[in-house]
């Protein structure tokens, strides 16, 4: 592997921007696409700045009167590393939790892999830039089909209100696991003089983007429940 040069030429410094460039554009477009706020600017500015970065770290590489066998004495690295730091803070801003579902975990690792990608190319390692950009516009196109494919657990958590000679436990877990899911009581507390309120986790798998969920409210009504509600936690 090539090791990086005291001295930078224009033309590869050009090389390693227009690099830098490309890999923002081609990995923005997809987060762009995909309608996230962190899309093709973004990307794009992240990855360029890594890319500068690890320039300005090989330029003061070369100071005068320093050999190269002085790195650890010029201790410029920190300069990278204190890019790859910074945007942790970036991607952690593109993480939201909202209604127990966690959104921009792509998002902020796609941020942090431009970055890494932006390095390599600042640092003249212009083949590991080429593979490592080739892979993650694999992942983030390829894999998302597959990953649309892939049944993953959700979970859900039913309340229900009822009288304790006129509701069926068994028969609410019998028309739960009859839909594919498995029923655990959490909590339960008394609800007035004769009624009882207990609270249930449900569990089923799923494909991410389905819209079918269990029939939550049916299956309570059916076991006796007087009141039912239920949401998705995952």
């Amino acid at each position: 592997m090539a090791q990086m040069p005291l001295t930078l030429e224009w033309p590869d410094v050009c090389i390693r921007i227009s690099l830098a460039v490309l890999a923002g554009i081609l990995i923005g477009y997809n987060r762009g696409e995909a309608g996230k706020d962190a899309g093709l600017r973004t990307t794009l500015l992240v990855c360029l700045a890594a890319c500068l970065a690890m320039l300005l770290t090989n330029a003061l590489l070369g100071q005068a009167g320093k050999t190269s066998d002085s790195f650890i004495q010029l201790d410029v690295m920190r300069l990278p590393l204190g890019i790859l730091s910074g945007v942790g803070f970036i991607g952690a801003g593109a993480i939201l939790r909202k209604d127990g579902l966690v959104k921009g975990l792509t998002t902020a690792a796609t941020l942090w892999f431009v970055t890494v990608v932006g390095l390599c190319f600042g640092a003249g390692q212009l083949g590991l830039g080429i593979a490592g950009l080739v892979l993650g516009i694999a992942v983030l196109w390829l894999m998302k089909a597959v990953e649309s494919r892939m049944s993953c657990e959700m979970h859900a958590e039913l309340r229900v209100t009822y009288e304790r000679s006129t509701f069926s436990r068994a028969t609410l877990t019998d028309s739960m696991r009859a839909s594919g899911c498995r029923l655990t009581s959490v909590a339960g507390s008394a609800k007035g003089t004769d009624h009882l309120e207990e609270r249930f986790e449900v569990r089923w798998h799923s494909p991410p983007d389905a819209q079918h969920v269990p029939p939550f409210n049916e299956s309570a009504m059916a076991a006796g429940a007087l009141e039912s509600e239920w949401s998705i936690v995952r």
